[in-house]
């Protein structure tokens, strides 16, 4: 399940919940003998916290680039498109592209029709792209970490 987890982050979905959800698990089989309450709280804050960075370094990028709060929405609603109707594609990883994808096509839309102009909303649709992989790397991290915390627990 801790893979599960750290490989779920990839698609961007909440692999540190899934880790912490292991671990308490884990701890309701065996008594919380090995699995406490401290390393519990430290994976809870380590997953809120990835949780968060994950929308903010994906945020920032879309930001620094120049997309408009509503290109932000845009990507949301295109990515979850894309991955949907990507996902039956390259045993799996059209969930991935699809999402990529269709963010970009979101965004990239909602910046034609408000700009204009086509390289300025080429560039918000590209920072939106480069901060949503970012803010998966970070996820990602935090997640390989929170498994890291989990195996030495149970096996020290």
């Amino acid at each position: 399940m801790l893979i599960i987890g750290v490989f779920s982050t990839i698609f961007s979905l909440p692999g540190t919940v899934i880790i912490l959800l292991d671990a308490i698990i884990y701890g309701l089989f065996t008594g919380f003998e090995r699995i406490g309450v401290k390393v519990l709280l430290t994976l809870l804050v380590l997953s809120v916290i990835a949780e968060l960075a994950e929308f903010a370094v994906g945020m920032g990028g879309a930001a620094k680039f120049g997309a408009s709060k509503k290109s932000l929405l845009a990507s949301v609603i295109g990515g979850t498109t894309g991955a949907l109707l990507l996902s039956k594609f390259m045993l799996g990883l059209g969930t991935i592209v699809g999402a990529f994808i269709g963010g970009f096509a979101g965004v990239f839309v909602v910046e034609i029709l408000r700009q204009t102009s086509l390289k300025p909303s080429l560039r918000a649709a590209w920072g939106t792209i480069v901060g949503r992989a970012a803010g998966i790397c970070v996820k990602g991290a935090f997640a390989l970490i929170m498994t890291v915390i989990s195996l030495d627990s149970i096996y020290h």
